[in-house]
């Protein structure tokens, strides 16, 4: 297994991800939002996996800001996703060309 998960540090969510990984003694690799987001070839992979409206927060303070419920076009979402990690639901955990948002212990149980 090659897990990422992709979250901000003081996710609730995010740390029980963590947690949930390393009781388990499976190796991830941790990618901070709040300091890298996302490249444009992880983001088409993680929306082919679980679509793109699935990544958005529809509750932060970002989506409101940008008036993300007015933009229709998917290129116009990916592209303020790519330049405001504070829209993402937080943990994005992926497996290769698999993926997750939220805390899904159960879908992972699966991967292993």
């Amino acid at each position: 297994m090659n897990i990422q998960i992709f979250g901000i540090k003081k996710c609730f969510n995010t740390k029980k991800a963590e947690r949930y990984f390393k009781e388990r003694r499976i190796k991830y690799q941790f990618i901070d939002l709040s300091i890298k987001g996302l490249s444009q070839g992880e983001l088409k992979s993680v929306a082919a996996a679980i679509g793109l409206n699935n990544l958005i927060d529809t509750q932060s303070k970002d989506y409101k800001k940008l008036c993300m419920d007015r933009i229709i076009g998917s290129s116009v979402r990916e592209e303020l996703l790519l330049n405001n990690p504070g829209l993402y639901k937080t943990p994005i955990v992926r497996n290769g060309k698999k993926a997750t948002v939220g805390y899904e212990p159960e879908i992972w149980g699966i991967w292993e």
